[in-house]
Formats: structure tokens, C-alpha cells, sequence
């Protein structure tokens, strides 16, 4: 049963009209991912520029219940565990729920962050209304195929994933380089929006001597870290490899892997030396990045990488293959260290380097530090919300005076 809070919404005065926007998502926080965050971070920015929000995603396990407050307003509906990503949940079909509801309260645009079953659904249906709609290319789903024993689906997956996406308005990319590879595909309406960092959180100044200490590293002593899923697609062999081998030469060396995930079991069982310090958020997140001295990133499957940016902001020295957000922040050898995709000992060999010069370390994790403490979230949501605005005057859609947020 549905409830149907009355909240009327006054639209703010102001040289653009405030939008109702729904957002259709199958991952939001308290799911720790790239995407939940990413996509919290746009929802509140856009309320504070005065936009209303109605959130559909699905409902979590337990008694979660929908959340509603002036310009907010969410609809829980089905889903169910992704089968190898077990934290995440998938949004099943909800064409009846989302056809009565815009066609009581018709939304200025239909923003659909995720292309499972129910983002399909979403993109049926607001087409249906001929609504504005905008997409969010946000996991590389045809790239993850081929770590997980489907790679054979890697075309057929693509190909619904450039009909999904071409058939919105616009879809909002994080790279450059990403929205290069998706054009050459076929994929269409593409604008590159970044993503932005918390730059009150992640800081040098979260550095904790006592948490190095119970990792088993004193303070000349050196941590690299890694913070992500523990699953094959984040290519955690590189990184592992990478420290076995430099920990021959710097015995002194630790590594500390944040995140749990399907391998972290086998890994653990493998390499009891490894300090697996588990899911980790908010200010304790930051502490753990910032008590390290060294970001070990060899993932060649994001689209973006939040954690990237994340430990620039920290003061880490990042090393990372020339891919994602490391690929476009990252000038190697000045605010980070880089291997091309296809140089597995180059990014061995960036390591090392960092790990022979303290002062050069240092010195890189200064500059990425000030690289990523540029990337705030304000610029972000204003990107986002002239890219609602660009579809809204090429559709030639009305702006509705007032949203009431409330179902029948």
C-alpha cells in the first residue's frame, strides 16, 4: 500500500525555472558503490539549487520505507540480488507504478541513472508520455562480461546497451575518453560530466598514526592501499603482484585492500599478510586513505573510478593505468604515476619509482592532492542541470508551474 503524503512545492524565482525531476536508479545509498554515491551527491545538489526529486529505486531488505520531505519524495518498488554482485540489488519491471504516477504528476524530465529491467521499464514508459529523458552511462557491463564466463554475450549486451542509451535525449558520460569509444560504437547524444569529491572529507589531514600502527607499519615505514570492490574485474592480481614484488626490495612495504567483495575469502586465505580492512565510509574511509602513502589502482573496467580522485584528494600518490579518471586528471611522473592498459610491468615500474624517492612520492601526492581538490560537487550538479535544460528547449516541454508530490 502506497501512502500519499500532501507536500505542495512552491518553485524558487530565479533566471531558470525549478524542474520536478525523477530519477529512476537500481543502486542508492546505503549501497556503497560508485553509482549510489555519485548519484546521492547530484539528487542533494539539485534539491539545493531548488529542483523538486522524486527517486524511484528499488526497495532494500527489511523495513525500509520510502523517504518523503518537501521536494522529496521516493517509490520503492521490487527487486532482487544481482547474482555476482550480491550487494547490489536489481530493480524489476514497474511500467504500471511509473504510468500512473507520471500521468498524474507529468515530471519536466525522466533522469534514468541504470539500464537494468527497471530503467527499461522507465524508458518505455517516459517515452510513451514523450517525457524529456536523460541516461547515465555509468558501468561497463559489456566489459565486466568476459570476467565472469559470459564474455560471448559481450556484442549482444553492447547492443542493448546502445539502444537503451540512444533511445534518451541525452546521456551523460564521465570521460572524454569514454564518450570517444561509445561515439566510435554508435552511441549518440553524448556529453561528458564528471564526477566531484567530497572536498570537506578526503584530506592529508585525515591521516591517523594509531591506524597505521594497527596495520603493522610505523611511520618511515610505506602502505600502499587499494579501496574498491575484491572482484576479478578490478584486476586486484596486478596490485598483488605489483607488492609481492616491490616487498622483495622494501621489506618494510604493507598493503592494505578496503572493500569486500567474492574474492576477498580466496585472497585472504592466500595472503595473510594483507592487511583486509572491510567496507569502510564517511570519515573512517578517509582516515584509511589518507594513512597510507600510496594508491594502487589496476582497474581497466571503470568508466570513471570515484575512489581515484578520492585518494588524490588524500595526498596519495596514485599509480593507475592510463584509463578512466586517472587517464584524464593524471599527467604522470607530476600529480599521479601511469602505465598504458596493455604494460603490466609499467605499472610495477611506476610503483617502484615512488617507492625509491620518498620526496617524489611526497611530491606527486601534493599535486594530485590540489588536482582533485578542483573537482567539486557544486560545478558537477551545474553541469547536470544545463543538460536537463538543453533537452527541455530542444523538446520544446513545458515547464510545469508546481509539482504536488503525492500518489493515489
Amino acid at each position: 500500500m502506497i501512502t500519499e503524503p500532501q507536500i505542495q512545492v512552491e518553485r524558487i524565482s530565479n533566471s531558470q525555472a525549478a524542474l520536478s525531476i525523477a530519477v529512476v536508479t537500481e543502486t542508492y545509498p546505503p549501497d556503497i558503490n560508485g553509482v549510489a554515491h555519485t548519484l546521492s551527491k547530484i539528487v542533494q545538489g539539485l534539491q539545493a539549487r531548488g529542483h523538486v526529486i522524486w527517486l524511484v529505486r528499488p526497495r532494500q531488505p527489511g523495513t525500509d520505507v520510502a523517504m518523503a520531505h518537501a521536494g522529496y519524495q521516493e517509490l520503492l518498488v521490487r527487486g532482487l540480488p544481482i547474482p555476482f554482485y550480491r550487494q547490489l540489488r536489481l530493480g524489476l519491471p514497474a511500467k504500471r507504478e511509473l504510468l500512473r504516477l507520471w500521468t498524474r504528476q507529468r515530471p519536466d524530465v525522466v533522469h534514468i541513472a541504470t539500464e537494468g529491467p527497471l530503467g527499461w521499464s522507465a524508458l518505455q514508459v517516459a517515452r510513451k508520455l514523450k517525457l524529456p529523458i536523460s541516461t547515465d552511462f555509468r558501468t561497463n557491463f559489456h566489459a565486466y562480461s568476459q570476467h565472469y564466463g559470459i564474455g560471448w554475450l559481450r556484442g549482444a549486451i553492447l547492443a542493448y546497451m546502445k539502444k537503451f542509451h540512444n533511445s534518451a535525449h541525452a546521456t551523460m558520460v564521465p570521460t572524454a575518453q569514454l564518450e570517444g569509444e561509445l561515439a566510435a560504437s554508435g552511441f549518440k547524444r553524448l556529453s561528458v560530466v564528471p564526477r566531484g569529491i567530497d572536498i570537506g572529507l578526503f584530506s592529508p589531514t585525515q591521516r591517523v598514526p594509531e591506524l597505521r600502527q594497527s596495520w603493522g607499519a610505523a611511520e618511515q615505514d610505506r602502505v600502499m592501499i587499494y579501496v574498491g570492490r575484491l572482484a576479478v574485474e578490478k584486476n586486484l592480481g596486478a596490485v598483488i603482484a605489483c607488492y609481492r614484488a616491490m616487498k622483495l626490495q622494501h621489506p618494510d612495504l604493507k598493503l592494505v585492500l578496503v572493500g569486500d567483495g567474492p574474492m576477498r575469502a580466496e585472497l585472504q586465505q592466500k595472503h595473510p599478510d594483507i592487511v583486509f580492512a572491510g567496507f569502510r565510509v564517511g570519515q573512517d574511509l578517509a582516515q584509511h586513505y589518507a594513512s597510507a602513502d600510496m594508491f594502487m589502482f589496476a582497474s581497466k573496467t571503470e568508466t570513471f573510478g570515484n575512489v581515484t580522485i578520492e585518494a588524490m584528494a588524500s595526498g596519495l600518490a596514485v599509480v593507475a593505468f592510463r584509463h578512466a579518471a586517472a587517464g584524464e586528471l593524471i599527467t604522470s611522473g607530476v600529480n599521479g604515476m601511469l602505465a598504458e592498459p596493455s604494460d603490466d610491468p609499467g605499472f610495477s615500474m611506476a610503483a617502484q619509482i615512488l617507492l625509491s624517492d620518498r620526496s617524489r612520492m611526497r611530491a606527486i601526492g601534493e599535486q594530485g592532492c590540489r588536482t582533485a581538490h578542483a573537482l567539486g560537487w557544486p560545478k558537477v550538479v551545474e553541469m547536470t542541470e544545463s543538460i536537463f535544460q538543453k533537452i527541455l528547449l530542444e523538446q520544446g516541454a513545458p515547464v510545469a508551474r508546481a509539482w504536488p508530490v503525492q500518489i493515489a
